[in-house]
């Protein structure tokens, strides 16, 4: 940060028209990468990148299950539109729910075979496409400012949330 970022600056001020700028374009450019990553994701395997976030971390988790709340909270939504989410990840076979074993009113979701199949077919192209869009266009010094970056970004918005380690993929 130098002395005329805003985390630096006395008071409330408004970003400079540079600042404007550069915000812009990293909203534009973000969404037009998350756009094309969605639409080769689907083309490729025919799951939405919320499919994609939901397996993933399924795959990552001991047992390949998770509490459904915990699992909103690994993939930063909010209970209600993951319950939906999963209603029709559950209906293409892709995950199963079940009640919670140890916690009264709590449900489980678990990975399924064709989860875990569709999960499998979808990764390399999902990796592939993503050193095409993003690793290829960067050096490596702007892979790692990136990363800094991200880290920056994610640490001021958990200490606005009050939250500490909460992981949002994707």
């Amino acid at each position: 940060m130098t002395d005329t970022t805003p985390g630096r600056r006395g008071g409330r001020q408004l970003p400079t028209a540079e600042e404007l700028r550069i915000w812009r374009d990293f909203i534009e450019t973000t969404a037009a990468l998350s756009s094309r990553l969605e639409s080769r994701l689907q083309g490729d395997s025919s799951l939405s990148t919320g499919d994609y976030a939901v397996l993933l971390a399924l795959s990552e988790a001991e047992g390949q299950a998770m509490r459904s709340s915990e699992l909103a909270a690994h993939i930063g939504w909010e209970r209600s539109r993951l319950s939906h989410h999963l209603g029709r990840m559950e209906r293409r076979g892709l995950i199963r729910r079940q009640e919670c074993a140890t916690v009264p009113r709590g449900a489980e979701v678990l990975l399924t075979k064709a989860g875990a199949e569709a999960f499998g077919g979808a990764t390399f192209p999902h990796l592939r496409a993503i050193r095409e869009l993003f690793v290829d266009a960067l050096t490596p010094d702007q892979i790692v400012a990136a990363g800094e970056i991200a880290a920056a970004l994610k640490r001021n918005l958990d200490a606005l949330n009050g939250l500490t380690g909460n992981r949002n993929p994707q």
